[in-house]
């Protein structure tokens, strides 16, 4: 009971706008902007400012308000204190292709930054920055982009508080939390809680302002890098890691326990895991929890990053006995494909003689623009070759004969195929890489996952949302196919990484490369 008064009395404080005016009497005015991306350094094309500004200009105004779930969240808390002013500046939208783009370039970065920088002298003075980052962008010439974002917005609005949220699969380290106020990591993959810690950005900007709450800030680098496959929170042992900072935090209220798993496919220096703790104003418990939680990634690191998957053959051997078995759909997770043209799980399920399966993307522009341009309609006989072109590792184009039982808008892309080949087969074919997280695309397009034995999807855990958790899936396999995003970290020719990284150089392992 008592511990129960103290955290009410605790909560009343650091969510009443009472008296939370500025100094001249005016609400707290709050620059909000987004400059996200995921950046696969191996892929092979740049992303540039045609990669982002194929949808459109970028955001401003209250466009940017609701520009992402982080954004959305962050709103929203602020709109209950009615005691700040939100104001959206110039960001970017998301990049065409997404992660599949390749490193930023250096005119893109400098022009969107600019432009943040020129809004904030132009509608300034500002109280307060928040900033929807995602933590693994590469920059051409710029190691820690976060970081020199976060820089260059302080050279523009002064010292004033900058709050950054960031995506679990951030790569960064103290460079970041040096230059920021504070810094919040979502905890879930897939990504349940971007709008929740969005609020709690909000919270931890207004009680800073208000002087309530005085943000010090710890950060430490585990040592330890993992492909994405394995940083499902779902699973052990990134379910326990972040079990772990939930209970810290509960352990001590007003604590935000931060852990980044980090993304392997960036060629940069801060990759891997980091662990950012705030803390008002104890630095010695800051260190603390800091310590612990890197001190536990450490340990549970062979369990995280040491997992084998099967390859294509043996995989797609594996799904196909499952469904046989009655475990349908059996649900494939292309995960190592980046770029979505990648052919490998297709061809072996033509070669292994599967029936009734369904590819669920693969990413091939050409294809559609020839389908385009020849006037294919909806009941047409085709003979194609699809994908296997976009990347060293997209294995060889497939030769299909069937039929065009779909070609018109999904979404943002102007058209999608699906071809029904073989015994009942399908692959859906989009003009760019497109992971299918939920059932939503099928429904949309006429087909009914009940009369799918096997669904390939390129994702990597994302689709567990739409296909595992709800109980769907009769058996999930994650393949580990070529491409650019392998799950045997130790075969990419890493160049900037550090040199003792658990698993790629550690000494424990390096004799087996």
């Amino acid at each position: 009971m008592k511990r129960l008064i103290i955290i009410s009395i605790f909560f009343f404080l650091f969510v009443s706008c009472d008296n939370s005016k500025s100094g001249d009497g005016s609400v707290f005015r709050i620059a909000i902007a987004t400059f996200s991306h995921e950046t696969c350094t191996f892929c092979p094309t740049p992303t540039g400012i045609d990669e982002f500004e194929y949808y459109g200009p970028p955001l401003s105004g209250d466009e940017v308000l609701s520009a992402d779930s982080y954004i959305r969240g962050f709103v929203s808390r602020l709109e209950e204190y009615e005691c700040a002013d939100p104001t959206g500046i110039t960001s970017p939208r998301d990049a065409l292709g997404g992660s599949s783009g390749s490193w930023i370039t250096r005119e893109a970065f400098d022009k969107y930054t600019g432009a943040m920088q020129e809004d904030i002298r132009k509608m300034g003075p500002f109280d307060g920055i928040y900033l929807s980052l995602h933590g693994a962008m590469a920059v051409t010439g710029i190691p820690k982009p976060e970081a020199e974002i976060v820089r260059r917005i302080r050279e523009a609005a002064g010292d004033i508080p900058v709050i950054v949220t960031l995506d679990l699969h951030a790569n960064e380290d103290q460079e970041l939390s040096d230059a920021a106020t504070g810094v919040i990591i979502i905890k879930r993959y897939p990504h349940y809680d971007t709008y929740s810690q969005g609020e709690r950005a909000a919270r931890l900007m207004i009680n800073t302002l208000k002087g309530n709450y005085k943000p010090v800030m710890a950060t430490r680098k585990p040592g330890v890098i993992t492909p994405s496959v394995y940083q499902g929170t779902g699973v052990s042992p990134a379910m326990e890691i972040m079990e772990r900072a939930r209970r810290w935090e509960d352990r001590y209220p007003g604590v935000y326990v931060s852990v980044a798993f980090g993304f392997a496919y960036a060629d940069v220096p801060d990759v891997g895991a980091t662990v950012m703790v705030i803390t008002d104003n104890d630095k010695e418990l800051a260190d603390r929890i800091a310590d612990d939680m890197s001190n536990y990634i450490r340990r549970v690191r062979y369990e995280f990053a040491g997992k084998k998957l099967p390859k294509t053959k043996e995989g797609v051997k594996l799904s196909i006995e499952a469904s046989k078995e009655g475990k349908t759909p059996v649900v494939i997770a292309d995960h190592s494909d980046r770029t979505g043209n990648s052919t490998h799980i297709l061809a072996e399920l033509i070669k292994q003689n599967a029936e009734n399966f369904c590819i669920a993307t693969i990413a091939d522009k050409k294809l559609i623009s020839l389908l385009n341009d020849e006037d294919k309609k909806p009941g047409d006989k085709l003979d194609v070759m699809i994908g296997g072109y976009a990347d060293e590792y997209a294995g060889k184009p497939v030769a299909v004969k069937g039929t065009l039982e779909y070609f018109s808008n999904y979404g943002r892309f102007d058209k999608v195929a699906v071809i029904r080949f073989g015994n009942n087969n399908t692959v859906i074919v989009t003009p760019e890489l497109h992971q299918v997280t939920s059932t939503g695309i099928l429904d949309r397009l006429g087909l009914d996952i009940k009369n799918i034995d096997i669904i390939s999807l390129k994702s990597r855990v994302h689709f567990r949302r739409g296909f595992y958790e709800n109980g769907l899936a009769g058996a999930i396999f994650e393949i580990d196919a070529p491409g650019l995003g392998p799950a045997d970290l130790r075969t990419i020719d890493y160049e900037n990484i550090p040199k003792d990284i658990y698993p790629v150089y550690d000494e424990e392992v390096r004799g087996e490369r």
